[in-house]
């Protein structure tokens, strides 16, 4: 188990690598107005979300492998359901980073760099959340 625990843990560093340089990107596209630019940071939105996409994956997959087994003894802990809570929300947020991804793509984007820098504090408060929980283990 050691194993897939050292797996689980790189490839959450891979997944928040990617959840915290795509929405850079995106504030940094935002500012552009040079066409080659703007054909630039497409390919390099589409790939990052391409490659962070398996992490997550992995991620969740190695999460499962380690908590399943055991989850009779993390059941009675209210702090693995706070922590799976900020998973999902970690979900969603990917799943909307390809969306953006996609809105990109499509030179329809909306927001503004502002915005994306704001939308990019999400995944660092989660991160957070989820090391304090657990290793402190609050509750």
């Amino acid at each position: 188990m050691l194993w897939i625990k050292a797996l689980h843990i790189i490839f959450v560093v891979t997944w928040f690598a990617g959840l915290f340089y795509l929405p850079r990107l995106f504030v940094h596209h935002t500012l552009t107005n040079n066409k080659e630019c703007n054909e630039r940071f497409k390919i390099m939105e589409r790939k990052l979300y391409r490659f962070t996409t398996p992490s997550m994956a992995l991620t969740i997959v190695l999460g499962a492998i380690l908590l399943i087994p055991n989850w009779n003894i993390y059941a009675s802990f209210g702090w693995m359901y706070v922590k799976l809570f900020f998973v999902v929300l970690l979900i969603i947020y990917h799943l909307w980073c390809g969306r953006i991804v996609k809105t990109f793509a499509n030179d329809k984007n909306t927001k503004t760099h502002v915005w994306y820098r704001w939308f990019n504090e999400a995944p660092v408060l989660a991160l957070f959340a989820i090391v304090i929980l657990v290793i402190v283990k609050p509750f």
